[in-house]
């Protein structure tokens, strides 16, 4: 089960797998990065929060950021990378389905201290378009997925590439599932519970 409280993600892990609680836990590998962007995200001035089992770091009522750590790296993954100016260079797309490079990929817990000036001025540039309300122009879809699960996508590539392989008529069926509910807390919760189930190649309705 994911966490819900962000000490437990430095602590324990994400609650996502079977090496939650377990020295093999990818936070364990690269805790001291993680605590570096900890520290940056919070000296900023974000409030930070637990969502889809990660640190998400928020300003002005919007996602900013989220923290994520995996095998080979961990990372720091901007929401409404679109926005994003990248004067430097050192933003990446998480995958092939990804529209714009949106994060600083790591693999050596250092490189979070080398690069804090950069990581400080890309912040303050996404926290400044959450102040002035900006959004990035919105991309004509086929499909119009919910804000909720169009968050949930960038924040997770492993859900993001499942969600890209399902049919339309699959893919319909959850977006079906989540414009029924009533709030946006709702529509988190239907997509915490769906995830097993897009990763399994399953619609909404599937057993």
């Amino acid at each position: 089960m994911m966490i819900t409280n962000v000490e437990h993600y430095f602590e324990s892990g994400c609650g996502r797998c079977d090496r939650f609680e377990t020295p093999d836990c990818s936070t364990k590998l690269w805790l001291k990065g993680l605590t570096d962007l900890r520290r940056i995200c919070r000296d900023v001035g974000m409030s930070e929060h637990a969502k889809w089992g990660h640190p998400c770091y928020m300003h002005a009522k919007r996602n900013i950021v989220i923290v994520g750590a995996f095998r080979e790296d961990f990372r720091l993954t901007f929401f409404n990378a679109a926005l994003m100016q990248d004067p430097h260079g050192v933003l990446i797309g998480q995958g092939p389905n990804s529209q714009h490079p949106d994060c600083f990929k790591f693999d050596d817990n250092q490189q979070v201290e080398l690069m804090e000036d950069k990581i400080r001025e890309y912040l303050a540039e996404a926290m400044g378009y959450a102040e002035a309300g900006i959004r990035p122009p919105k991309v004509e879809h086929e499909l119009e997925l919910p804000e909720e699960l169009v968050e949930a996508l960038e924040s997770d590539p492993e859900l993001a590439q499942a969600f890209a392989a399902l049919t339309p008529g699959r893919q319909r069926s959850y977006i079906f599932a989540l414009n029924s509910a009533k709030t946006s807390a709702t529509k988190v919760s239907r997509i915490i519970k769906f995830r097993d189930k897009i990763l399994a190649g399953k619609g909404a309705l599937d057993r």
